[in-house]
Parts: structure tokens; C-alpha cells; sequence
């Protein structure tokens, strides 16, 4: 009886210890937030959860991933989508002009995007789609004048099998995040809630896909180097970005290191001065409370990081529900966009 005691209770501290190593540092219960520029910026309202966005400076848009995920997160809507749900573009020029830009697709519930420039000027951009009927798949999509989609091919592959976010690195060639090793069950708890490693970011030539890179803490947002030689990986349980030297032959990544973040990082845009803007969610549990309930305030979060030398630089933040749980700060010259999970509106903010 003393031995099972005892294992019992050595079982218990090395829980409690592994909550207040990861759990707690995790959750951001001890950051404080001061807003920041929030109160400079301008609401657009354009469909419910605009989850992504990533900026065409040629085209002078954003592009903008909206679909309506609070139902479907909380498993409350009866397997349908909104049928706002789509990829929408909002002008820089000062206009403010919101455009649904994608065709329809029969249960179309987006995600991830990512915006890909190919040498001879084409465009692809890509899609993650959570379709209810089941799979996971990435929709690639041509980019036309005044950013028109037309659809041009639907991925998916058994690698590709919880996919978050994605990154183009060719017409049809791609990698994405898998955010969860487990889908369900007792492992899939513990996963979440034990912040254990078995995540994953796979990759598709173009033929076949695999995995690339794994033992990742909730991979999230994915973005690469302009020259296509460094692949960044928001770690959101970790609040770390990852670093990857890529073979652009093989498409293999090789970890280099992280970079530490001061928020739960969520998408990251790669700015042309190389920068990483990284959208965050610094208070998990609230989160996850707004998560379950639009009235909770969930705090917004954009932190500028200097890859060279891992320097965070709070850029935007939000407290008092202005926009709640960022997910995107994307940014081109001196306009910065934020994005949020479930709320239908972005924040335009000057900067510079």
C-alpha cells in the first residue's frame, strides 16, 4: 500500500510539475498588455473569422480567409457552413473596398492561405479547406486581374491530416502544418493539455506529399524566407517560431533553431524587409473563452521579430475587444492588417 502510494503521489507532483513548467508560461497567465496602436486603427468589416491574410503589394490587396468557425468549433453547426465563407480582398488604396474574390465551392471552409509569385508572374494562391462532408485538403487557386480566383486543383494526401496553415513554394507545390499528432481520444487530450510534441508539417512536391518535419508543439503558421531557403513554424504551446534550412531540390527541412515569441504565436507574414509579423494569442484561456462565447474578450496580439537576431517587438495590442484573438497581422509599407479567428472584422493600422 506505501509503494502505491508513493507512485501515486510522485505521479501527481511530476504532473503538477509539468503544469507549472508548460501549462502556465503556455497560457500567458502571467503577461500583463498594454494596448498599442489599437486606438489609431479603422474596423472593416468583412465576414465572419477573417482567420488569415496575407498582401499582394502589386495588386495593392489583401487577400483574406474568412470563414465562420465558432459553430464549427463548438460542434453546434449541424455540419453546414456559412455561406459567407470565403476568400475576400480589401483594397490598400484608402477605399477600404471589400471584394469576395473566390468561387463557389460546396462546403468551403477556409483557412490558412498562403500567396505564391512564380518567376513568369503567375500567382497561385492557396487554400486550407476543413470541408464537413470529411478529408483535408488544400484548394490552389489562379490569381487573376483585380485578384479573381478561378480554382484550379484540390490536394489531399494521408500526411496532410490536421492541417492549419499552409505555404507555397511552387504552382503546386506546398508545405502545411498538421497542429495535432491526435484527432481524438485520450491522447489527443493529453496532446492539448500536456503541450507534448506530436505535431508535424508535411510537404507535397507537386506528385506525392510526407512528412517533413516533426515532434512539433502544436505547429500553427508557416511562412518562408523570400529567397526560399528558411522556413519559419509558429510552436503555439511552445511560443517559440521554429527555423528550418530547406532543401529547395528535395524539399527536406533541417531544424536550425527558435526563436522565442512573447505570445502564442498563431499565422506569420514575412515582410519584404524579412521581418516576421506573428499574430498571437498571449492569454490562452481567454481564448479559449471566447472561443466558446463571442461576449468574452479575448486579447489581440501583433509582435515584429527580427529573424537575425530574435528581437520581439510589440507592434499592436488590444484589449478591450476592439478585435479579439488575432490570428493575422500581415503588412506591406506602412499599413498593417489584423485578422482574428472568429471575429468578422479586421483592424487597418497605420505604421511606420
Amino acid at each position: 500500500m506505501r509503494l502505491i502510494f508513493t507512485v501515486v503521489a510522485m505521479a501527481l507532483l511530476g504532473a503538477l510539475g509539468w503544469f507549472l513548467v508548460h501549462i502556465i508560461p503556455a497560457s500567458g497567465m502571467l503577461v500583463d498588455l498594454e494596448p498599442m496602436l489599437v486606438g489609431e486603427c479603422r474596423r472593416v468589416d468583412i465576414a465572419p473569422g477573417t482567420e488569415d491574410v496575407t498582401i499582394d503589394p502589386e495588386l495593392g490587396l489583401a487577400f483574406i480567409s474568412a470563414a465562420d468557425r465558432r459553430g464549427w468549433y463548438n460542434e453546434t453547426d449541424g455540419g453546414g457552413v456559412n455561406p459567407k465563407n470565403g476568400i475576400y480582398t480589401l483594397s490598400l488604396d484608402g477605399s477600404d473596398t471589400v471584394t469576395r474574390v473566390s468561387p463557389y465551392i460546396k462546403g468551403f471552409l477556409p483557412h490558412g492561405i498562403s500567396l505564391w509569385r512564380g518567376d513568369n508572374g503567375a500567382k497561385r494562391l492557396f487554400v486550407v479547406n476543413h470541408p464537413p462532408s470529411g478529408g483535408e485538403i488544400v484548394e490552389i487557386f489562379d490569381v487573376g486581374a483585380a485578384g479573381a480566383l478561378t480554382h484550379l486543383d484540390s490536394v489531399s494526401f494521408d500526411a496532410m491530416h490536421s492541417p492549419n496553415d499552409v505555404v507555397g513554394v511552387g504552382p503546386r507545390q506546398f508545405y502545411a502544418t498538421n497542429d495535432r499528432g491526435y484527432e481524438e481520444g485520450v491522447m489527443a487530450t493529453l496532446e492539448a493539455y500536456m503541450a507534448l510534441p506530436f505535431s508535424s508539417v508535411a510537404y507535397f512536391d507537386g506528385e506525392n506529399g510526407a512528412i517533413a518535419a516533426k515532434s512539433m508543439t502544436y505547429a500553427n503558421g508557416i511562412n518562408i524566407s523570400a529567397d526560399g531557403a528558411t522556413v519559419y513554424v509558429a510552436e503555439f504551446l511552445k511560443r517559440r517560431i521554429a527555423v528550418f534550412d530547406r532543401d529547395a531540390q528535395t524539399g527536406g527541412l533541417n531544424k536550425r533553431g527558435v526563436i522565442k515569441v512573447n505570445t502564442g504565436p498563431d499565422n506569420i507574414e514575412v515582410a519584404k524587409d524579412g521581418a516576421l509579423w506573428v499574430a498571437g494569442h498571449t492569454k490562452a484561456f481567454e481564448f479559449l473563452a471566447h472561443a466558446k462565447d463571442a461576449s468574452a474578450i479575448a486579447p489581440s496580439h501583433v509582435v515584429r521579430i527580427d529573424p537575425q537576431t530574435g528581437d520581439n517587438r510589440d507592434m499592436f495590442i488590444s484589449t478591450e475587444g476592439e478585435i479579439n484573438a488575432s490570428s493575422a497581422g500581415a503588412v506591406w509599407d506602412d499599413t498593417l492588417i489584423v485578422g482574428a479567428v472568429f471575429d468578422g472584422h479586421v483592424m487597418v493600422c497605420p505604421i511606420g
